[in-house]
Formats: C-alpha cells, structure tokens, sequence
C-alpha cells in the first residue's frame, strides 16, 4: 500500500524560540519518511515572518519548507487552521514548535492509516526538562501540564477518544467532515495557558462521523522542551486551574459525558493510585514522594477550582468560541 503524503504544520510566534524552531523543522526535514511538505505559521508577527521567509528561501523555492502567516485571529487554533488550508497532503500532522521527532514519527503515523476508518493517529510525547532531569515534586500523572504524554495512558497502539495537539495528525477528510479548530479557545502566545481545543475537535469529528478512529501510537515519538519557569510549582497552579476553565467550555459545548469521559477514569484511578505511590515512596524515605502526592491533590483542586468558575462563565455567555470551516484543500492560505 503506497504511503499517504504528509504535510507538517508547525505553528510559531516568538523569535524567542528561534533555535527551537530550527531544530523542529530539521527533525521533520530528517523524516525516514520524508513530509511532502512542512508549513511554519506564523501567528502575527512580521518581524519574524520576514526572519524564517529568509532563513528557508531556498527550501520555499522546491516547496518543501513554506512560512505563512496566520490569517485568523491571534492563537494556536487560528495558526493550525491556516497551516490545514494551505496544505496539500492527504494527511496534515502537528508538531510543536519547541519539540523536536524521532526519525520515524511520520512513518508510524502513516502505517495508522492503512485502516480507512481512521481519521486522526496521535503519538507520545517525552519531557526534555531544562534542568535536565524532572524535578523530584513534579508528578508523571500530570505531565499534561508542560505539553507530554502522562502516566495513565494505555500503551502501545491503542483507540482513545482525542489526541494530544502538539503531537498528532488527521486526514484532510477529518477536516472536511468536521470543520477545523475552534477559535476563542486553546493557546493565545503567552497569554493564560488553556488548552482543550483538539479535545473540542475529536468529540465534534466522532459526533460527525461515528464510524470514525482516533489512535494513540506510541512509537511516534517526539522530545519537547521544558522551559526553567514550567518547572516551577506556580507554572503548574496556573496551568491545572487553565485547563479546568478550557474543560467548562468544551463540555458546555459537547455536554459533559463527552466532554468529561475520560477525565473520570483519569481521576477516579490514574491520580488516586498517584497519590499512594508518592506516600509509600515518602514512608520509604525515597526524595519528592510526599511532593508529588500533594501536587497531585493541589492539581485536582486547582482544576476543580478552574472547571467551576469556567462553568459559570460558560452558563452566563461570556465564554464564546467559533468553529471555522476548512477550504477543500486549495492549498491556499484562507
């Protein structure tokens, strides 16, 4: 079976992450399956829109390496549907922009597809902390909070209910089925970090075609960037309160069996077991046990605090987002 085309959307917005940028787009350039293309969307900022359209002007000429800019709204959903539409790959993957693949993370990707009923094939992301090992507090269970695959995620290749951003992939029909990215939720620069937003997507696909499969492969590897100040038990609060106020809206939006499905399990098993494993490290006098099962409550509570505010606002109207429908694969930017 011919593999499909891969186009790589890489969504950025700050020369801050320069280097990072370059090492994400050499690591997709270093594909054993190569992409048919990578798009770097560039969420409104000219200067460095003008820096990369320079840096890869060789690569533009052959179509390889592409940097647009985002034609919606400030943020991350915006960027990803922008990347979409102007894309011409049967596939459209996500890569963060301070995260670098694995030499096969495509061809996994593609080997997921062989099923026609699978729409959309995410993969594992691994922690690349800035102190150079995880500090000692900072619990498995939650490293969702700096962009990676937590402890409580089923191994191996396995069906799941959505797939994480920064590390997934779709077929363009996915697309054409369900609309894009919804704005007015998920990542604005450096705004509060909410999220939510490919959860949001998943739930609307699988409500538009129900015979649809999501997938997890864990072999499509990526390694991503932890900056100092996401170590740093304040980062974690904002984030975990964040995330409760992006789960208010997308369950307004799907209803909340849907919407909080797998947060259920995930709370009622995956952190309860956490919390045991760092009190027995702590009797066994093992450094951060009593740390990461306090941060595991502290990150429930925050959450709860988050979804309950987020609830209200959502109940009151002041939380508005919008859904935009993609072109048919012009290739265009929107």
């Amino acid at each position: 079976m011919k593999d499909p085309d891969i186009s790589v959307v890489i969504c950025v917005y700050t020369e801050d992450r320069w280097e990072d940028i370059l090492a994400a787009v050499a690591s997709v350039r270093a594909q054993s399956l190569p992409a048919r293309e990578t798009l770097l969307v560039v969420d409104h900022n000219v200067t460095l829109l003008d820096r990369l359209s320079r840096e890869y002007k060789e690569a533009a000429e052959d179509g390889s390496v592409r940097v647009l800019a985002n034609a919606g709204p400030r943020g991350l959903s915006a960027g990803r549907n922008t990347g979409i539409a102007a894309s011409h790959g049967e596939i459209i993957a996500f890569l963060d922009d301070d995260a670098v693949a694995e030499r096969d993370w495509l061809k996994h990707f593609a080997s997921g597809y062989e099923d026609p009923r699978v729409m959309a094939v995410g993969g594992r992301t691994m922690p690349v902390w800035a102190s150079g090992r995880r500090p000692a507090w900072f619990p498995e269970e939650f490293d969702w909070v700096v962009g990676c695959t937590y402890r409580g995620l089923p191994p191996g290749r396995v069906r799941v209910r959505n797939v994480l951003g920064g590390n997934a992939s779709f077929r363009r029909t996915a697309f054409e089925a369900a609309g894009g990215f919804a704005t007015g939720i998920g990542r604005d620069g450096d705004k509060r970090p909410l999220g939510g937003e490919e959860t949001e997507l998943c739930i609307r696909l699988t409500r538009a075609r129900p015979d649809a499969v999501l997938l997890i492969d864990d072999r499509a590897v990526i390694h991503h960037r932890v900056p100092a100040p996401r170590e740093h038990f304040a980062y974690f609060r904002t984030r975990t309160y964040a995330e409760g106020l992006s789960k208010a809206l997308v369950a307004r939006s799907v209803g909340p069996g849907k919407g909080l499905e797998s947060e259920r399990r995930y709370t009622t098993r995956v952190l309860p077991a956490g919390v045991a494993r760092g009190l027995r490290d702590a009797l066994l006098a093992r450094p951060g046990g009593a740390g990461r099962a306090g941060a595991i409550v502290a990150g429930v509570f925050s959450a709860a605090g988050g979804y309950a505010l987020g609830s209200v606002r959502a109940r009151r109207g002041g939380a508005v987002f919008s859904v935009v429908e993609i072109p048919d694969g012009t290739g265009e930017a929107p």
